[in-house]
């Protein structure tokens, strides 16, 4: 599916909002503050967040300052990202400038978008998480293996890297929109420490370390991990955290070059949050959402200490047990090098390689309908069947009240193991008066493995929070059990059976690149080209449902046992198709001053699609047609960068057209489109004495211009993009204390691409302190969502019936939580 030429694309005109009008004017008129002003960095104030003569590595033609590239990119350091209060990984991406980061889903699983590109279904489609410049897995929207699952942060992180569109089409594959990149602390110093953080109103205990040193003769070594344990910031009655892990590297410097091995190995358990019952009142258009009574989306899911156990079938239709509480669990053992070497006459090269041997669970339980006992009863049971409690306090009593029917996503991943290697040649040229020409070629490697088994059963439990939700059983006129422990059948019939499954399909990408940066007196140009090429391989099956099978091994054949989903491998089908396309970017920055400069870009990148294009694209001899198989990305940009005393601001027009075909697990709908994203990204700090403020804004007109699935969508902004969205971090550091906030923000947008039901904006302030109380000794107070703001981040419906309560599933930013942090530095 293409937009054909001159076809007249559908427009739609939106206004500045005024609150987030107002963040915008506090970030323009900063400077008149700073230039009265003799502003002067805190001394304790490590945060690159705003340096404009910071190196950017990341996704760029390679080592110059970010007021001298061509690009938008932001930095992290450790102290921005503790000042962010994060409960999660996904919630330090909320921090980075053109980032949409959907943080609601726990420790992963979050959706993560940039600039207005696309979160069709979920997970980071277009943009890259990386781990020291190679990919955590080489497809972010992984189904149920989402990227940010196998990333953590914890002490070994030196800076986090952001770069928005740009060059990222071509150094990294798969990455049209950006790639955001941890970089771990190699031990350049030495020193270390070790922290204990608590939860002061939620269960949560967490240990983190960290050492490094140089050690003589060009050796240093950086080490570091974690291990937590406890409830997670909702209640599910049970222990839903408990794992962490442990990173560390060493590293030789010689005289022409440097050598790094590394190594780490994650294990950690974290409970998966899906959205979750919610009262929705009022209209389409400004709807009142909020608790049911005895269930706070806010505070409470549907995981239960009633419910930590299913019983079921494996892959191979063999009999197994699943512990729930397994939650999201990532069991990951990575290792890499890098080196590099410079040979003289401005000869260079280097070479990157990752290993990553990655497994594990996604077990989670999604709300398929919520309804009265008396209306979902009659569904699984017929005329006069009738609810009863199978477990809890009330065991064996009637049920009449609101119940959920529960389909439990319980997937196996099998393998989701991948190897990256990146090998880059440069030569360096000294051109004219002081300029500089610096040519590369390079060629990128990678395999990413897609192995996993979706069996999911159906079940009915009680709307009741705090961990307490017990299951229910359903009882025919006839008063006969047609349910084992809550489970009403083994497969999601009310989904027609579908999402029975098992699939081993093996990536393969092959990748040239070349690249130019110029650099001669105020005028910088860079260009890139590359050439991605690829290869699925393997196989998939669907269910078959199967009569009178003994399931538990009880010897009977109970209710559900009567037609059991099983996966039809004796027929399954192949894969069988390859790709490819050719990435390009071309900028250009001109130093206008020592501290102001502008530049442009233009660019075109790709993304491969994989296991979201099987059961429905994926024809019967395993090809993929050309159009399905890639999607494109075009993107323009162009900015300002500036500073002055103590201010520094980075603004930056963009506007991307992009092909999007994906598929959506829980409405079981394939997109086919196309999608235009036109905005304003602004980034700016502002620096006097002790006090700091760092800000970004962007401002996002998007819409879907063609659908060939749903025309009727044609036109309408895409679901879940607001106009506005926007983060600041202000406080002040003395010599041995800081105080400070850091707000995210959002404006309104559509649950649903219908562009009916509104999700209102929202405003969520978090507070940090820290107080040096020895000369080794640091505690620190973190309050996340100080004001205990609701705001949903998305919703399965697209429109309520007005002036009635409904019930959406939605997910939410959760309540306010604090925690509290002792650390000893060494």
């Amino acid at each position: 599916m293409r937009r054909q030429p001159n076809q007249p694309p559908h427009r739609r005109t939106t206004a500045l909002r005024p609150h987030a009008l107002s963040w915008a004017v506090c970030l323009l008129l900063a400077p008149a503050f700073a230039s009265a002003q003799t502003a002067d960095a805190p001394a304790n104030d490590d945060s690159t967040a705003d340096d404009l003569d910071t190196i950017v590595i990341t996704a760029t033609a390679g080592g110059k300052s970010k007021l001298r590239t061509s690009v938008s990119t932001s930095s992290i350091t450790p102290d921005t990202i503790e000042r962010s209060a994060p409960r999660s990984t996904a919630e330090i991406f909320r921090n980075i400038p053109g980032i949409r980061s959907e943080s609601t889903g726990g420790e992963g699983n979050a959706n993560i978008a940039v600039r207005g590109l696309p979160v069709a279904s979920g997970g980071a489609k277009f943009l890259q998480l990386q781990e020291d410049g190679l990919p955590v897995l080489e497809f972010g929207d992984i189904a149920f293996g989402n990227a940010d699952i196998f990333l953590r942060n914890d002490w070994s992180i030196d800076r986090i890297e952001a770069v928005r569109g740009g060059s990222a089409s071509t150094f990294a594959s798969n990455s049209p929109g950006g790639v955001i990149n941890f970089i771990s602390n190699t031990g350049e110093q030495q020193g270390g420490a070790v922290g204990l953080t608590t939860g002061l109103d939620y269960g949560s205990n967490r240990v983190d370390f960290r050492y490094g040193m140089p050690f003589g003769d060009g050796w240093r070594f950086h080490v570091a991990g974690f291990y937590r344990q406890g409830d997670g910031v909702r209640d599910a009655g049970y222990t839903a955290e408990k794992g962490g892990q442990l990173k560390a590297n060493l590293t030789k410097d010689f005289e022409n070059g440097y050598a790094r091995f590394y190594f780490k190995r994650l294990d950690d358990r974290a409970i998966g949050y899906l959205p979750v019952p919610t009262r929705a009142t009022g209209s389409n258009g400004s709807p009142n959402l909020g608790a049911i009574e005895g269930f706070d989306p806010a505070r409470d899911t549907l995981q239960s200490r009633y419910f930590l156990t299913d019983i079921g079938l494996d892959g191979n239709n063999n009999g197994r047990s699943t512990d729930i509480a397994d939650g999201m669990h990532p069991d990951s053992t990575v290792v890499g090098a890098e080196a590099e070497y410079r040979f003289g006459d401005g000869w260079k090269i280097n070479g990157k390689f990752r290993y990553a041997d990655s497994s594990g669970r996604f077990v989670g339980q999604f709300p398929a309908e919520v309804g009265s006992a008396a209306a979902i009863a009659p569904t699984i049971g017929g005329a006069g069947a009738t609810l009863r409690y199978s477990n809890g306090p009330n065991a064996g009593q009637a049920y009449t009240g609101t119940v959920v029917r529960t389909h439990l996503f319980n997937t196996t991943l099998n393998d989701l193991g991948n190897y990256a290697n990146d090998l880059k040649l440069t030569r360096s040229f000294g051109v004219g008066d002081g300029g500089n020409l610096d040519l590369s070629a390079g060629y990128y490697a990678s395999r990413q493995n897609i192995d996993m088994d979706w069996v999911w059963n159906s079940y009915l439990q009680e709307l009741r929070g705090n961990g307490n939700s017990a299951l229910i059983d359903v009882y025919s006129a006839a008063n006969v059990n047609l349910s084992d422990n809550g489970l009403y059948a083994y497969g999601v019939p009310f989904w027609g059976n579908c999402c029975t499954r098992s699939y081993n399909a093996k990536y393969e990408i092959g990748a040239p690149y070349l690249s130019m940066a110029f650099s001669l007196g105020k005028l910088d140009i860079d260009a890139s080209v590359r050439r991605d090429s690829g290869d699925a391989s393997g196989n998939y099956a669907g269910a078959v449902q199967v009569a009178n099978v003994d399931v538990d091994g009880d010897g009977t054949i109970s209710g559900p046992e009567l037609s059991v989903s099983q996966i039809n491998n004796a027929g399954a089908s192949p894969v069988d198709y390859d790709w490819g396309y050719t990435s390009y970017s071309v900028g250009a920055n001109y130093l206008i001053s020592d501290d102001l400069a502008g530049f442009a870009r233009i660019s075109r990148g790709g993304r491969a699609n994989a296991d979201r294009l099987l059961f429905g694209v994926v024809q019967p001899d395993g090809s993929v047609r050309a159009q399905d198989a890639v999607d494109l990305v075009d993107q323009y940009e162009a900015g300002l960068k500036w500073r002055r005393d103590g201010f520094s601001l980075f603004a930056t027009a963009f506007f991307a057209e992009t092909e999007e075909q994906n598929f959506e697990l829980t409405s079981q709908r394939f997109f086919d489109r196309v999608y235009e994203a036109r905005g304003i990204e602004l980034e700016a700090s502002l620096r006097f004495n002790e006090f700091f403020l760092n800000g970004g804004l962007t401002w996002t007109d998007a819409e879907i211009s063609k659908d060939d699935i749903s025309p009727a969508n044609e036109g309408n902004t895409p679901r879940r993009q607001a106009d506005v969205v926007y983060q600041l971090t202000g406080g002040y550091a003395a010599t041995n204390w800081t105080l400070g906030a850091n707000i995210i923000g959002t404006g309104d947008a559509y649950a649903q691409d219908n562009n009916q039901l509104v999700m209102p904006g929202y405003t969520q302030v978090n507070l940090f302190a820290d107080y040096r109380f020895a000369e080794n000794w640091v505690v620190g107070l973190n309050v996340n969502n100080l004001f205990d703001a609701f705001g949903i981040t998305e919703a399965e419906e697209g429109s309520i019936v007005t002036n009635t309560q409904n019930v959406i599933r939605a997910r939410s930013i959760p309540g306010r939580t604090a925690s509290l942090s002792v650390r000893y530095e060494f």
